[in-house]
């Protein structure tokens, strides 16, 4: 247990050798008629060799630290109850597990099946709900997951429900009043290599044949290679058939089967065992079901069940809603998710989507952002690395190293050349380690890893954690047998044994170099190479003097002795780990809305932080390492000096803005400081209250600058005063964000702009606070549980983008007057983009004038 946490936050992120995503096991469902009102939902986990997940019931209380138990959650109704206590059979055992001190645990290893009996009162509605568990090994546990899961019951004979794969429960659905065939599902924007696997495309019509007789007409559009099974098909064969489900109801009766057309194969099919099935392959199946409706005016409303394969997968069931409303002449699909219940949404605009693609305006559509934000982050990894040279684990190994080199080569030209091959040893070790992160978390999931509440609290720990560490009260040690295994493999010598060394390097100054690595592959977790690159810089950094020294041994002599000062650094570093653990802990607060660490709160600590370092750097306080400060050096002196400096500085952080009506914003802590309108002491700024009681997202935002939270209110408010909109997608955690708000947003004449021409709708993507309800977004085909998920939705499926800062210009009719800005600093080039869209949307005005109806430009629906 003594290594364990750390070993396993450092598997979070990204180090484990392998580099890819272990997902050790797969879930299935299925459901068991019991009689008239009762079923068993059964939950089937099949596990791989070598791993195990741990049973439900377990000895150790809820205070003791071990294995986290399989737990089932249900989504609460009415429509059912619970009837006893889950079961769970299989190869269960209980033991000792090494991994929690020897903690007598129960588990699983194999398959496991786990049962609990309902009482349906209401089969219209699905059982809903997830699971959660910890899959484990002999050498690590995995992070705790979830699986959703949900069972819609029928009471009949036949009433086994198809088997899911994991997270299966996203359907197809969409919203009301739909067109009526369904969309192509698109590739997943702004995630690379993400594509939504629904091969099938259903479209639905109704004909009118007599006064009372319709029929009713199911077209399905299959993609090339797939196949749809017949009605006609056995399920105890495999294959799930095409099945069409009506709701119940007096206004219509069904005449017969439903009848099915199109392209026809039976015979054996190798995928489920060489059994005899009937599928549709290629083009389109259609079916017909004839109806007498006795009622017009109510819709027929029901759901098909369907399952494509091609020759290499099969997809999980689907369930389609339909709806036929045959007094309007209407069919489409019906606007909620059948299995879960969820009401879908569908967030995409087209005339958003048209002319994102092709700009009103030409406003510059360069965008050095990533470039420019990459070369910071190599600066990050590169100071890290000048910073770790320094410490006392890195710095007496650069001469004895070297030494080593010059002493045992041949000559001055073979030392030189092994000099070099261990620093570019060194190199390839940390880069690898930036490669796996960046291979095994994609750019969507390390933003998210960086706006994360629980991820932000645990960062502010470790780094809580690694601060202690480097002012001396304990050591961070990795297990000896791991450097005495890398030291032995040096001893080889070659380019293996060479290597091997630098191994033992970065296992030996693990303790020194651990936080700094820690620190820049968090801090540049927003980017997906930004752990790669960090990395660069940082070995880049350390390995550096290796080549030099070997190149120039006689500047050996002149580097200073090891002794008291390496601590010095230490102890500084701590400092600094210390200011940036609440940065972490500031990001946690905001996004969940706590109010703990307002502005005021961080501003203080800083100056306790930076005013204590000043003191110690200038011998007033002492670490247990230390020895008495008897005469303050040049270089200790000035880094004592520039510690009170900072200290003074940061005080002015409490100055007020006359402009703002709130405290100034210092440069230097844009993006590590909260904002500073989220303050405790002063009075809040208030808004127009008739606006307010209109549209209840309207507040302040940052510079006291009037906003809307809301899309469609802002969108609304702009048509009513005929203003363009300036669509602001931001987070709470982003930095860049709180760089442009208080670097080029106070500037008075870009306050102005937003202030007084344009309606300002900000959009916080990492908004953590609950939505009334959970939301299923159609064209993702994704839950969106929380605000900043439905606005990180609208963004990618309008903008094929997941980054912030995004700055779009529109029109209020949803039309986009120039192309989107990122992130980029500059006060000048900020005004010419406001101004030029501006001017298209003037422009505009002019040329269109008042609409048919006598509406202005941008009020037209």
């Amino acid at each position: 247990m003594k290594y364990f946490w750390l070993l396993s936050f450092f598997f979070l992120l990204g180090t484990e050798l392998s580099g890819q995503i272990k997902e050790p096991v797969k879930w299935s469902f299925e459901s068991k008629q019991v009689n008239a009102a009762e079923f068993d939902l059964i939950f089937k986990a099949k596990v791989e060799k070598g791993w195990k997940i741990y049973s439900v019931f377990q000895e150790y209380g809820e205070d003791v630290i071990g294995p986290t138990p399989t737990a089932f959650y249900f989504d609460a109704g009415a429509h059912f109850s619970a009837s006893g206590k889950i079961q769970e059979s299989g190869n269960r055992k209980s033991e000792r597990e090494p991994l929690f001190d020897n903690l007598k645990v129960a588990f699983f290893k194999g398959d496991a099946t786990f049962t609990q009996r309902v009482k349906v009162s209401d089969f219209s509605q699905p059982i809903a709900g997830y699971l959660e568990y910890m899959a484990c090994d002999d050498e690590m546990c995995l992070p705790p997951a979830n699986v959703d899961f949900s069972f819609k019951l029928s009471p009949s004979a036949s009433a086994e429900a198809p088997k899911l794969a994991e997270k299966a429960d996203a359907q197809q659905v969409a919203k009301e009043a739909a067109p009526v065939a369904a969309p192509e599902p698109p590739q997943q924007p702004g995630i690379p290599g993400r594509q939504l696997a629904s091969p099938v495309k259903w479209a639905f019509e109704s004909k009118k044949i007599s006064e009372q007789e319709y029929e009713l007409r199911f077209s399905a559009q299959m993609g090339s290679g797939w196949s749809i099974y017949s009605q006609h098909t056995d399920p105890n064969d495999g294959p799930i058939p095409t099945e069409f489900n009506f709701e119940a109801g007096s206004h219509f009766a069904l005449l017969g089967d439903a009848v099915e057309e199109g392209k026809k194969k039976t015979g054996p099919d190798p995928y489920f065992g060489g059994a005899i099935v009937s599928k549709f392959v290629d083009g389109t199946a259609v079916f017909t079901q004839k109806v007498s409706v006795a009622d017009l005016q109510q819709p027929i409303k029901g759901y098909l069940v369907y399952m494509a394969c091609d020759d290499e997968q099969c997809l999980p069931p689907m369930d389609v809603e339909f709806e036929f409303n045959l007094a309007a002449g209407t069919a489409g699909l019906a606007a909620f998710d059948p299995a879960s219940g969820l009401r879908a949404i569908d967030q995409s605009i087209a005339t958003v989507r048209e002319t994102y693609i092709a700009p009103l305006g030409n406003c510059g559509t360069e965008d050095t952002t990533r470039d420019s934000n990459l070369l910071w982050t190599f600066i990050l990894g590169f100071a890290g690395g000048l910073l770790a040279l320094l410490t006392p684990c890195v710095f007496p190994m650069v001469p004895l190293t070297v030494s080593f080199f010059t002493k045992s080569s041949k000559d001055r030209k073979s030392s030189l050349r092994n000099a070099l091959l261990f620093g570019t040893s060194i190199i390839v070790i940390y880069v690898v380690i930036g490669l796996l992160i960046t291979g095994v978390f994609g750019a969507t999931a390390l933003n998210e890893l960086s706006t994360n509440w629980i991820a932000n609290v645990l960062f502010f720990l470790i780094f809580l954690f690694f601060a202690f560490s480097f002012f001396g009260y304990y050591e961070l040690t990795l297990p000896s047998s791991w450097t005495n295994k890398s030291d032995s493999m040096a001893d080889r010598g070659g380019l293996i044994g060479i290597f091997f060394m630098a191994f033992t390097l970065a296992l030996v100054s693990f303790s020194c170099t651990g936080p700094i690595i820690g620190s820049a592959l968090v801090q540049s977790a927003t980017d997906k190479l930004g752990p790669f690159v960090v990395m660069l810089g940082f070995s880049t950094a350390l390995a550096l003097p290796f080549g030099l020294f070997a190149a120039f041994p006689g500047w050996l002599n002149s580097l200073p002795k090891s002794g008291g000062w390496m601590n010095s650094v230490k102890v500084v570093l701590g400092f600094l780990e210390l200011a940036l653990a609440l940065k972490f802990l500031s990001v946690a607060d905001m996004t969940m809305h706590w109010n703990i660490l307002p502005y005021e709160v961080f501003m203080a600590a800083w100056i306790l932080i930076f005013g204590a370092m000043a003191a110690y750097l200038f011998g007033f306080i002492r670490f247990p390492h230390d020895s008495p400060v008897k005469k303050l050096s040049l270089i200790r002196g000035s880094f004592a000096f520039l510690s009170l400096g900072l200290t003074l500085y940061l005080v002015t952080g409490f100055f007020l803005s006359e402009k703002t009506q709130t405290y100034n914003s210092l440069k230097l802590m844009s993006g590590l400081a909260p904002p500073a309108h989220y303050n405790l002491l002063l009075a809040k700024p208030e808004v127009d209250p008739v606006i307010k009681a209109k549209y209840p997202s309207f507040s302040k935002c940052a510079n006291d600058l009037d906003c809307f939270k809301d899309y469609q209110e802002g969108l609304a408010y702009a048509r009513e005063v005929k203003k363009p909109v300036l669509l602001d997608f931001t987070g709470y955690g982003c930095v860049n964000c709180r760089k442009m708000e208080e670097h080029v947003w106070v500037d008075d004449r870009v306050w102005q702009k937003l202030a007084k021409d344009f309606v300002l709708i900000s959009l916080y993507v990492d908004d953590r606070k609950p939505l009334e309800e959970v939301l299923l977004s159609l064209p993702r085909q994704e839950k969106l549980r929380n605000v900043g998920n439905k606005w990180s939705d609208f963004q990618i499926v309008n903008f094929e983008q997941n980054s912030q800062p995004l700055y779009v210009m529109m029109a209020p009719d949803e039309r986009v007057l120039a192309a989107p800005r990122g992130y980029k600093e500059g006060v000048s080039e900020y005004i010419q983009y406001l101004d030029c869209g501006l001017e298209v949307f003037l422009r505009l005005s002019e040329t269109e004038g008042d609409g048919p109806a006598g509406e202005p430009l941008g009020i037209r629906e």
